[in-house]
C-alpha cells in the first residue's frame, strides 16, 4: 500500500515550476503550491475539504495520489494550484480572527486568489475543483462571479448541510441496525435530529461511525484503498510541511474554525434553495460508497439545476476520499475540462 504516498519528482523545464508561496490573501499571509510543466497552460484551482483538511493542498508537492485526483497527467495540461485554506495547515496564524472564520470570508479569499492567479497567468478566466467542505466555497464561487471561471468541478459536493446530516444519520443507523450493534445505534440515537447546531459533539458522533462504516474510506476484500493513515502520511513526508504545520491543522485550526457560530452557518447552508441555476458548465462527480456526503441528495440536487451543461459522474471503488483507481479517472475527467475554455466565450 506504499505505493499511494509515493513522490513523484516533477522535472521542472525552463517554462516550468513548482513552488510554495506566500500571498496576501484577505488580509493575512496564506500558501499556496503551483506546479506545472508549462507556466502558460490554463490555471486549474483545486479547494480542499474539511475544513482544516488540507488534501490536497501544500503538502501534496511531488504527490500523483491527493484523494480527490491524480496528477502526474494533470500537470502537463494545466497550471495547478492547490491552497491552504485560512488557518489550516501552512496557513494557520495565531493572530487570525476568529470572527473571519466564516463561509462567507472563505469565499473571499478564494474569489481574491482566483483574481490573483488570473492576474498573475494572464488569464482572463480559470478552472475550478472543489472537493466536499471545499464545494461549499466553490459552487458559491461560480455562482457570484460566473465570468471568471470556464468550468466548475464539485468532488463529493455538499448541498445542504443539514439535510445531509439528516439523510447520513438516516443510512448510519440502518447499517448499525443491518450489522447488529447496540453501541452503535444507541450512541446515534442519543444525537437528536439535524440540523445539528448545539454542539460539535453531535457531529463527532455521527462521523465516528461513519468512518466506522467505511463512509470515509471504503475497502473490502476486492477494493483496497491505501487507509487514512497512508493518506495523510503525505503530510508528515512533505518537504513543505514541518510537524508544527501539521499541529496546526489537526488542533489549532480545526479549534479556530469549529466555532457555534460556524457550525450555525453551516446548518444554514443549502444549495437547493439558494443556488438554483449556474451560468457555467457544471460536474459532479461522486464515489458510489460514498454515504458522508449523501449521493441521493447530490442526485436530486442535479436533476433540478439549471445549467448551461451539467454532468454528473459516479466512480464505483470510492467512499468520501476517493479510491486511487477513481482518481485515475478523475484526472481524465479534468483534463476533459480543458475544452469548455474554447466552447465558454471569453
Amino acid at each position: 500500500m506504499g505505493i499511494f504516498s509515493k513522490k513523484v519528482d516533477y522535472t521542472v523545464s525552463q517554462t516550468g515550476i513548482s513552488s510554495s508561496e506566500e500571498i496576501m490573501i484577505g488580509g493575512i499571509r496564506q500558501t499556496i503550491l503551483i506546479q506545472a510543466e508549462d507556466q502558460t497552460k490554463p490555471v486549474l484551482l483545486i479547494l480542499h475539504g474539511g475544513p482544516s483538511m488540507p488534501l490536497p493542498g501544500v503538502s501534496s508537492k511531488g504527490r500523483d495520489y491527493t484523494i480527490v485526483t491524480n496528477t502526474r497527467e494533470l500537470v502537463k495540461h494545466y497550471v495547478l494550484v492547490y491552497w491552504d485554506q485560512r488557518g489550516t495547515g501552512k496557513s494557520y496564524r495565531h493572530d487570525i480572527p476568529g470572527e473571519s472564520m466564516t463561509v462567507s470570508q472563505f469565499v473571499s479569499d478564494a474569489n481574491e486568489l482566483t483574481d490573483y492567479l488570473r492576474t498573475r497567468f494572464k488569464h482572463p478566466k480559470i478552472f475550478l475543483a472543489a472537493h466536499s467542505w471545499g464545494s461549499t466555497i466553490g459552487l458559491e464561487l461560480v455562482t457570484t462571479f460566473p465570468d471568471k471561471f470556464y468550468s466548475y468541478v464539485g468532488l463529493s459536493q455538499v448541498v445542504s448541510w443539514t439535510e445531509n446530516d439528516r439523510l447520513s444519520l438516516e443510512w448510519t443507523k440502518a447499517e448499525a441496525k443491518r450489522r447488529g450493534h447496540t453501541k452503535a445505534l444507541v450512541e446515534l440515537e442519543s444525537v437528536g435530529e439535524p440540523p445539528f447546531v448545539e454542539s460539535f459533539q453531535q457531529w463527532g458522533v455521527l462521523r465516528k461511525w461513519q468512518r466506522k462504516f467505511n463512509t470515509l474510506i471504503y475497502s473490502d476484500d476486492v477494493i483496497k484503498h491505501p487507509g487514512l493513515m497512508n493518506v495523510t502520511k503525505a503530510m508528515f513526508q512533505s518537504d513543505e510541511y514541518s510537524l508544527k504545520d501539521i499541529y496546526n491543522t489537526y488542533y489549532k485550526g480545526f479549534k479556530l474554525v469549529y466555532t457555534d457560530s460556524f457550525i450555525k452557518e453551516l446548518a444554514a447552508n443549502n444549495f437547493m434553495e439558494s443556488v438554483q441555476k449556474v451560468a457555467i458548465p457544471i460536474t459532479f462527480i461522486h464515489g458510489m460508497k460514498d454515504y458522508h456526503v449523501h449521493g441521493q441528495l447530490v442526485k436530486t440536487y442535479y436533476d433540478q439545476l439549471n445549467a448551461r451543461e451539467k454532468r454528473l459522474l459516479w466512480v464505483d471503488k470510492s467512499a468520501h476520499l476517493f479510491h486511487p483507481d477513481d482518481t485515475k479517472l478523475i484526472e481524465k475527467y479534468l483534463i476533459e475540462q480543458l475544452r469548455h475554455r474554447k466552447l465558454v466565450s471569453k
